[in-house]
């Protein structure tokens, strides 16, 4: 039997294994600009007067009715007009528009986040495609690098290497017992920035806000943490600003144990199948933690998996171009770190899966690290790295390796930017009739090259995908777009399947099954202008289609553990969808009709 519990926060409703069903669609109402009632959910909450104006998942302004401002002591509180939430998105975008800079967007959207929950996500899911770009890369990145000065108001829990012993009890401080996924980082290497200490809380923050704006996960769900041990960053440690421990960083068993007394902590308070979300540990910790948990612990490593899951759907967009199949590709990847990694073993398993045999996989994969290309002479190599080792001389120079090893696809996450010159991207060209050019790291500054680049030094013929947006690029009548593989697409989908199917881990067979699903979205219409994503305004509703493949791919697996299997998948996960709409406060009310007792 599935166990039942009542949630009371707004417009949640009765537990079912992972995830929350909606609360039944009572007759209730919602504002309109008159402040009369319309039919609306209804959500009758437990504060009173300023109390709910304070409490983002509450506070409607200007859109509470008159009858719910008489009714909950907020008569007087707000201004006397009424307005709707289509207005109040009007007026968010129009306060946008005025800001000089896509910092002070991102602070106003935080503000905005602070006092009015639903709003925030529903000007999120309205307008995706232009603000992704501020709550998330690239501009995240230069708000964790200003994090000491920004901060104003915390959002999520910081827990430190000297709570060791008491971790379970912070926990406890946390509002909201119904957590389903924790989004945390150690801060030791944001996107491409390296080291930022305790400000990369600004990381597992954004990661929250697109769980629910891209795959409309529940906000009271998600819980984004920071474990600070400490940085190396000396900028940091010396500035009078920074928010965070002002020490080296802790490591050796004194880490492991804090990483793992949170995890249990974690378990113990939210269950078993709360999900862990890693992000942006270095690469000494990233690969170790995640083989240490991901089979006793529904987690993953967005930048490992997710990364790697984002780039293969885009190389499988790419194929529809070059019209071949991913084995007859040749794979040179600029870094070594845990995206490219990542991004490198999800293709081996694709080619596994299309016949061909792992070690013959291998074989189509270099990979070039800080000190050159990975080969067997190297004597430093790590156990991910030694797999896609040549037989070869050693060779620090890209563009040697792509004369020798004349590579159809063109692959960096180093955040190292500029790498990708006019001369390694003409040599590509040379070597093939649509080449295959993947600037993905983060921020925008540390891109390998840009799109315009890219196009113009291809003569127009490279497939081209990046991690973070560049525009429209025009020339000689082309018209491109470039895509974003931006792991948005990816992550918070798994994460709706994941916690509405109750899986108990996430192996790499669900990354796979993820990106299959992502590159089938694909249209004509997006090949036609080079970009192998969808639109990201369509995030929502692709989340969803990749959620249902990921919870059937659970079933065959044997990871899901809600029973019986839904017969409709689809419509099952639909049900579990966060709704930005208001919900009413005030109950329908009746009269009993006596007259025939009189």
């Amino acid at each position: 039997m599935l166990a039942k519990s009542v949630t009371r926060f707004s417009g949640v409703g009765v537990a079912v294994s992972g995830m929350l069903r909606p609360r039944v669609q009572l007759s209730g109402f919602s504002s309109n600009s008159s402040g009369e009632a319309t039919p609306g959910p209804l959500s009758v909450p437990e504060k009173h007067g300023m109390d709910i104006i304070r409490d983002p998942s509450l506070n409607k302004g200007m859109a509470t009715t008159l009858k719910e401002r008489q009714s909950l002591g907020l008569h007087g509180l707000l201004p006397p007009n009424f307005t709707t939430q289509d207005a109040q998105v009007e007026r968010c975008m129009i306060h946008l528009a005025a800001k000089p800079n896509a910092l002070e967007k991102y602070i106003y959207l935080c503000s905005l986040q602070d006092r009015n929950e639903r709003l925030f996500f529903r000007l999120l899911k309205d307008h995706l495609e232009e603000l992704m770009p501020i709550i998330y890369t690239p501009t995240v990145g230069l708000a964790c690098q200003k994090y000491g000065v920004l901060f104003r108001r915390p959002r999520g829990l910081f827990i430190t290497i000297h709570d060791k012993g008491h971790i379970y009890d912070i926990l406890k401080n946390w509002p909201v017992k119904n957590v389903k996924a924790v989004c945390f980082t150690d801060g030791e290497r944001i996107l491409g920035l390296g080291d930022q200490g305790c400000q990369g809380m600004g990381i597992p923050v954004g990661k929250m806000a697109l769980y629910t704006g891209c795959a409309a996960i529940n906000p009271q769900y998600c819980l984004p943490v920071t474990l600070d041990v400490g940085t190396n960053n000396q900028a940091l440690l010396e500035d009078p600003m920074y928010i965070g421990l002002r020490h080296k960083r802790v490591t050796g068993d004194a880490y492991d144990e804090f990483i793992d007394e949170f995890i249990s902590a974690c378990k113990a308070r939210y269950g078993s199948s709360v999900l862990m979300h890693f992000e942006d540990f270095g690469n000494q910790h990233a690969f170790r933690l995640l083989s240490k948990y991901l089979d006793n612990t529904c987690c993953f490593n967005d930048d490992i998996q997710g990364t790697a899951s984002v780039a293969l759907a885009g190389i499988l967009g790419s194929l529809r171009i070059t019209n071949n199949k991913i084995s007859d590709h040749t794979f040179v990847f600029l870094g070594a770190g845990e995206a490219n990694l990542g991004i490198a073993e999800l293709i081996c398993l694709k080619m596994e899966k299309e016949g061909v045999p792992k070690a013959e996989a291998y074989k189509k994969i270099f990979m070039l690290d800080s000190r050159g290309l990975l080969v067997k002479s190297r004597t430093n190599l790590t156990k991910h790295k030694l797999p896609f080792a040549k037989d070869m001389p050693e060779c620090r120079n890209l563009e040697e390796v792509i004369k020798n090893v004349k590579p159809t696809a063109l692959i960096g996450a180093a955040a190292q930017p500029k790498t990708f010159t006019k001369e390694i991207i003409e040599e590509m060209t040379r070597n093939n009739e649509r080449p295959i050019i993947f600037a993905l790291s983060n921020p925008t500054s540390q891109a390998e090259c840009t799109a315009e680049e890219a196009y113009k030094w291809s003569n127009n013929k490279a497939v081209f995908a990046s991690g973070s947006p560049f525009p429209r690029y025009e020339q000689d009548g082309h018209i491109f777009e470039p895509g974003q593989g931006n792991n948005a697409y990816i992550f918070p989908a798994v994460a709706l399947g994941v916690m509405c199917c109750g899986s108990i881990n996430i192996p790499d067979e669900l990354f796979l099954q993820s990106a299959e699903a992502l590159s089938y979205l694909v249209s004509d219409k997006d090949l036609a202008v080079g970009r192998v994503y969808p639109r990201l305004s369509d995030i929502q509703e692709i989340s969803v289609k990749i959620a249902v493949s990921v919870i059937e791919r659970a079933y065959e697996l044997n990871l899901a553990t809600v029973y019986p299997k839904p017969d409709n998948l689809e419509q099952f996960v639909r049900d579990q969808l966060y709704s930005t709409d208001y919900p009413t406060f005030i109950p329908e009310t009746y009269e009993y009709d006596l007259s025939n007792y009189q």
